[in-house]
């Protein structure tokens, strides 16, 4: 019914680092698999990308130029090192040269600013670090190291240079993107990533009910509880140690969320029962609430297959009850065998254009229209059969 979505969605709206991750990924300390630690270095990261992205955003004009000019020292190797003869200052001919070279740095420097040379190549030198195929095993909640010794070997390992032929557009880009990087301040970036992670960051814990329940004792239950245990830490306050430095969890907004159709949340333990304090409970998804799923959306299914279709010319077109009748089976289906909310909606659109989207390359040309009539001949005797339907929808 939407549960992850509308946490992404409101992280965007408070441009807030975001993370969403499944608690039936972890483990406990002392098994082998990540640490419920991870999710706060991994949200870390994200922050600090974002944080990237929009200093990037700020002096990419900056890095854009400087670039330019590096590409028509490239294209122009004697505006870089300077005629042979300027190093006579009594040569007569001297000011002569001079103008030759500067009006020849204009037309050159016009002609890349306009694109006319954007096809034409170049032959550029990158700096690259050759890291040693080691694959390191670590022990439990030791994952963060190996980024660590990544960093370590990629400063002590020499750079070598290696010259690559690319066109002058890729030249450009390659060339911003280096100059770019050089110009955003690491440290600061840094600083504000962890900020922004300490005071808005959201961590999105899915399938909680999945780890919902008690021991066991052996097989995969076995570190259910101490999942549970090791979460009350980090949700409740606490500082964790990332590759960026330090970061205190005190004031993370963790969401936990689950379909709790097996379990119940009262079956978690009841410290990290306490840790969550405001339940909230989703309606089911309704006919209208399909209706608008189909049709509102920048990219909702019933534009895609029209899109689709339009590739093999055909020109695909839903009436108003077809729509309706579709999201009203949608329904049926989801009452009568298990409700799996608007993801339905993907298998029945699937089997509705099954015979047009196979057929659409070498027979159907032209206009197609799908109303109620056509939906109900493709879809009720699916539905009418309980078994059928359950392997087909």
């Amino acid at each position: 019914i939407g549960k992850t979505e509308i946490a992404r969605r409101v992280s965007r709206l408070a441009q807030a680092p975001f993370i969403k991750v499944e608690a039936s990924r972890y483990t406990e300390v002392g098994y082998v698999g990540r640490d419920v630690e991870s999710m706060v270095r991994d949200l870390t990261e994200i922050a600090v990308n974002m944080v990237k992205k929009e200093e990037r955003v700020k002096v990419i004009n900056k890095a854009r130029v400087i670039a330019e000019e590096r590409l028509l020292d490239v294209l122009l190797p004697s505006r870089k090192k300077g005629h042979p003869r300027e190093s006579s200052p009594l040569d007569p001919h001297l000011e002569v040269i001079r103008e030759e070279s500067e009006e020849a740095n204009e037309k050159m420097k016009r002609m890349l600013l306009e694109g006319k040379l954007d096809d034409k190549y170049v032959e550029l030198e990158t700096s690259t670090v050759n890291m040693p195929p080691v694959e390191i095993m670590f022990g439990a909640g030791m994952d963060a190291m190996e980024f660590t010794i990544k960093d370590m070997l990629g400063n002590i390992l020499p750079k070598k240079t290696k010259k690559k032929k690319v066109k002058v557009s890729e030249a450009r880009e390659l060339l911003t993107e280096e100059e770019a990087q050089k110009l955003i301040d690491q440290d600061k970036v840094t600083q504000l990533a962890i900020k922004r992670v300490e005071n808005s960051g959201i961590i999105f814990i899915d399938e909680i009910d999945k780890i919902a329940g008690r021991e066991s004792g052996h097989g995969p239950d076995v570190s259910r509880e101490g999942v549970q245990r090791d979460l009350l830490p980090i949700v409740e306050g606490s500082t964790v140690a990332t590759k960026h430095g330090m970061v205190k969890t005190d004031h993370i907004l963790f969401i936990a969320a689950g379909a709790f159709h097996v379990s119940k949340p009262s079956d978690l333990i009841p410290e990290l029962q306490g840790r969550f304090p405001i339940r909230v409970e989703l309606d089911i998804l309704t006919t209208e609430d399909f209706v608008r799923i189909l049709t509102e959306p920048q990219n909702a299914l019933i534009k895609q297959y029209i899109a689709l279709l339009k590739t093999d010319s055909v020109d695909l077109k839903f009436t108003k009850d077809a729509v309706q009748e579709i999201a009203s089976l949608a329904t049926q289906v989801n009452d009568k065998t298990e409700n799996i909310g608007a993801r339905r909606l993907h298998t029945i659109m699937e089997k509705l254009l099954e015979d047009i989207s196979f057929s659409a390359p070498e027979e159907k040309k032209g206009s197609v229209v799908i109303n109620a009539d056509y939906v109900r001949e493709k879809l009720s005797p699916i539905i009418k059969d309980e078994d059928l339907s359950r392997s087909i929808l």
